[in-house]
This record gives C-alpha cells, sequence and structure tokens, in this order.
C-alpha cells in the first residue's frame, strides 16, 4: 500500500473521524481495503514466478516478458501521485472503488489476453489502476480510524505484508502447477475477479467518504514529463538487445537527460505559479531526502534486476517447476517479514543508521554467498543450498525496508510530508521499473540468440552469476549512500514528519517484501 501524500499531508476531518469512532462497520472497510491492498501485493508475486510458463504458452519474446513486468512498475510509478491527489479532490472512496473495479478489469483482460501484446497493455492498464486504488488505502485508514487506534490497524497491515510475502509465491506457483481447466498461467490473473468484484459491492456499501480539506490541483504536465523521461530510457533497453543496439536508442536514451531537465524546469515555474507541483523540488535541499531518494531508486534497481533473474534461473536455467522455485523462496520471506519487524521494534531506536547500512552489507553478503553457491554446484544445487544465501539476503533486506522510509523523511519538514512520502514511494518503483529494463543488458546480453537445448542451463546460470555481481555492487553503493542519512532518525521530530511514524507499513515496504 503505497503511502502518498495524500496519507500524510492531509489531516481527516475530526468529526468524521469521531464519528468513525463509534461506527463498528469502519472495520469491514478496513478489511475491504486490506484485501485489496492484499491483491495488489499478490498480484506481483504470482506474475514473477509464472513468467516462464507465460512465456512457453503465449510465445512471448524476452522484452515483452520484461515489459509484463516493468509495464505494471512504470504505470504504477507515474500514477501514484496522481492517483492520491484524485482521491484528494473527488473523493478517496470514489477513487477506491473506481481503482478497484479498473484493476479487476485489467486482471480479466490479462487472463484472457489473446497474444503477449495484449497481454503487456493489459498489464500497463492494471498498474494505472492500482495507481488509483493502492493510494488511497491508507488515507482511508487516516479518514476512518481515529490516531490512538492506527497502532493496532498498522499492526493488522503488517501481518497482511508477512502474508502476502509467504503465499503469493506459493499461491502462483500453485495455480501454475495445476494449469486449471487447461488455462495454464491465466489463473493468476482470474483470481483477482472474485476478490475485485466483493471489494467493489462491498465497499460501495461501508466505506466512508472522505476527501481533503483542501485539495493541491493536478500536475499533468508533470506526470506526462515523467513518464515520456523514463519511457525513451527504459524502451530502448529493453529492445536494444534484440533489434542490435540501433542509433535511434542511444538517442532515445539521450534525450531522456533533457526531458528531465525539462521537468525540472517546468516544476520549478510551476511551484513559484500556484504552489502544487508533482515534485516539490524545495525537498532535495535537505540532505537525508536527497540522499534517501537515491538509495530508493537504486535499492529498486537492485529489486528489480533480482527477482526477475532468480525467476528465469530456477525455472529456466535450471529447469524447475514453478512450485519447486516458490517453495525455494520462502525461507526468504520469512527471512524478511522477521527481519523488518525485529529492526522497526529492536534495532533502529537503539542503532540508528547502523541498522540500515548493516542491512545493506548483509544484503551484499547474501548475494555474493549465492554466487558462490551457483558456481560451486553450478547445475545440481538444490533448494536447500540456496537457503542459506537467501535467508542472509532476506536478513539484509528487512534491515533495511521497514525503518528507510521513516530516516529518510526525519528531518522534512512537517508541511511537506506528503509530497516527500509521496515522491520517495514513487522514485522506488521507477527504479524498480529500470531494473527491470536493466535486465536486457545485465542477464540477457550474457545469453547467446540460438542456444542448444544442451546449452540453455549454463548460459542462464552464468548469466545469473554476472547479474547478481551487479546486485552487490548496488548494495555496496546504497551503503555509501546511507551516509548521508541521519544518524538515529526521530520518530517524532518537531517540525519534521509527524505523520511517518504511522505510515510505517506503507508503500514500498510492502511491494519490496513481495517483488
Amino acid at each position: 500500500m503505497t503511502s502518498t501524500e495524500t496519507s500524510l499531508g492531509t489531516s481527516p476531518d475530526p468529526r468524521t473521524a469521531q464519528a468513525a469512532t463509534g461506527d463498528r462497520r469502519r472495520w469491514l472497510a478496513l478489511a475491504i481495503v486490506m484485501t485489496a491492498a492484499f491483491m495488489d501485493l499478490v498480484d506481483v508475486t504470482i506474475v514473477n514466478i509464472a513468467i516462464p510458463s507465460i512465456r512457453q504458452d503465449a510465445g512471448a519474446s524476452w522484452s515483452q516478458i520484461q515489459w509484463i513486468t516493468a509495464g505494471y512498475a512504470l504505470a504504477f510509478a507515474a500514477g501514484l501521485i496522481t492517483g492520491g491527489r484524485l482521491g484528494d479532490i473527488h473523493g478517496r472512496k470514489r477513487l477506491f472503488l473506481l481503482g478497484i473495479g479498473g484493476f479487476t478489469l485489467a486482471s480479466a483482460l490479462c487472463g484472457f489476453a489473446a497474444n503477449p501484446e495484449m497481454l503487456v497493455a493489459s498489464r500497463i492498464l492494471q498498474g494505472a489502476m492500482a495507481a488509483m486504488m493502492v493510494p488511497q488505502v491508507l488515507s482511508i485508514v487516516h479518514a476512518t480510524f481515529p490516531a490512538h487506534e492506527r497502532g493496532k490497524v498498522f499492526g493488522l497491515f503488517g501481518a497482511i505484508v508477512g502474508l502476502g510475502a509467504v503465499s503469493g509465491p506459493l499461491l502462483g506457483a500453485l495455480l501454475t502447477e495445476w494449469n486449471l481447466f487447461g488455462l495454464e498461467w491465466r489463473p493468476i490473473f482470474l483470481i483477482n475477479l472474485p476478490v475485485g468484484i466483493a471489494g467493489l459491492i462491498l465497499g460501495s456499501r461501508f466505506i466512508t467518504e472522505s476527501k481533503a480539506p483542501k485539495a493541491l490541483k493536478l500536475d499533468l504536465v508533470g506526470v506526462v514529463l515523467v513518464t515520456l523521461g523514463l519511457l525513451m530510457l527504459l524502451y530502448p533497453l529493453t529492445r536494444g538487445r534484440e533489434l542490435d543496439w540501433p542509433v535511434w536508442g542511444y538517442v532515445s536514451m539521450a534525450g531522456s537527460i533533457g526531458v528531465v531537465g525539462a521537468l525540472v524546469a517546468y516544476e520549478r515555474r510551476k511551484g513559484a505559479r500556484d504552489g502544487s507541483p508533482l515534485i516539490e523540488l524545495s525537498l532535495f535541499r535537505v540532505r537525508s531526502f536527497a540522499a534517501g531518494v537515491a538509495v530508493q531508486t537504486v535499492f529498486g534497481v537492485g529489486l528489480g534486476v533480482f527477482f526477475l533473474v532468480w525467476t528465469l534461473y530456477m525455472q529456466t536455467g535450471l529447469g524447475w517447476s514453478p512450485l519447486r522455485a516458490g517453495l525455494t523462496g520462502v525461507p526468504f520471506s520469512i527471512a524478511v517479514s522477521t527481519a523488518a519487524g525485529l529492526s522497526v521494534q529492536k534495532l533502529v531506536p537503539r542503532f540508528g543508521r547502523k541498522v540500515l547500512q548493516t542491512g545493506a552489507l548483509t544484503m551484499a553478503i547474501g548475494v555474493l554467498l549465492y554466487i558462490w553457491e551457483s558456481e560451486r554446484y553450478g547445475l545440481d544445487i538444490a533448494p536447500w543450498q540456496m537457503a542459506l544465501p537467501l535467508v542472509v539476503m532476506g536478513v539484509g533486506m528487512g534491515l533495511i525496508v521497514a525503518p528507510l522510509t521513516d530516516a529518510v523523511l526525519s528531518d522534512v519538514p512537517r508541511e511537506h510530508a506528503g509530497s516527500a512520502s509521496g515522491l520517495i514511494n514513487t522514485v522506488q518503483q521507477m527504479g524498480n521499473a529500470l531494473g527491470l529494463g536493466l535486465v536486457a543488458v545485465v542477464f540477457f546480453g550474457r545469453i547467446g540468440d540460438r542456444l542448444t537445448p544442451a546449452e540453455v542451463g549454463p548460459a542462464f546460470v552464468n548469466a545469473f552469476e554476472h547479474a547478481l555481481g551487479w546486485v552487490a555492487l548496488v548494495m555496496f553503493a546504497i551503503f555509501l549512500l546511507m551516509f548521508a542519512l541521519p544518524k538515529r532518525p526521530a520518530q517524532h521530530v518537531e517540525g519534521g514528519a509527524e505523520d511517518a511514524p504511522e505510515a510505517a507499513p506503507s508503500g514500498d515496504r510492502e511491494r519490496e517484501l513481495v517483488a
């Protein structure tokens, strides 16, 4: 559930919160929005585990496979802040229902896709609808529950995150293995239909409408420029190898820098004109925030690379079934959830920034250990031999994902807390999309175009080890960037992001747990 500026930057009407306190229906509303959030979380993992089956059954190219995941991430990232502001302006309930309805329709289009092109387009639509639905979740909670009850609510969020982290890969593996009604991979999307329809019906009845007292205007030009810049960078990266790196690809990637420059200039003028830019540029004067945005972006790149190549390595390279691959990831998910809880409750209050830096180094060590295991055992590696590096990586990731947002927001002025939170979540998703695009370079770039069946396994193993080397470098870069974060992130600093702790289970954290 991505906390955008809506969840942090606005305060609910006190009368609404007061009325909600005595209204038991608010718990039904909570169950509905949590179910929708869970549906979004699980959808990411389900798709990852089913990618080799999708390629084999649908005949998708490798670049199309990348866009099935990257297209969703890109649409989700580009629409997050806009989706949150639309909820502020037109009503969070209305946007939530529109989002869950659109997400359900897009899931049906994915499930019944006639070809890879339709599947890619449907996934982009699904990401755009998630960007409308997800930002409203914490906003609805914020407007429905009084402050003294939110701790209990976010505790439930944590449980949902843990459940999604473990059940997503297993559910995707089982649905793919069972081949229900001969539909192959399609049930991984069609399972959203009954859940989405129920959420739409029950949400219209039990969720209370709320709006921001003073909502900002939309910055559609900013959204267009952000999306255009990312497309100009990602599309050539994804298609470049397949098209033998044409000149227009380099021109497009170079041109994306110009688009970013135009975005900065436009946002500066818009901020001066009406005070409602998509990106609050003054935030980057805060050293910890600027470094935190860099950390989130680079971390997203690393995760985008790892999770896609990991799936391809196990199922295409080693020839494992989806179920075997899904079960192999369970120790990783459990380690992430356990370490995340410990980092927030016990470690960060005592050791501060050192916990996050330890997490980055631990994850890097786990990645290097994984490379060593892969080189040692090759195609004969067993799931139990992967358990140690995966647990080490999971512990490292858990130490980072839970406290990172609070650390980044510690020095942000209170009036900009919402914008800062939304931007953090957005850049993490953009980093994820960039990482998925880079898979064409760091993974597929090591694989020959025409492999015999006997060459596929060794080629994929070698490419996996090469990609993991880049992930390890990313973790070391994150360790260095974290020196710019506050030594001891404050939970409630005067003039800082006072609501940030309430968003502890939000946004990029859930997605990182199940990416």
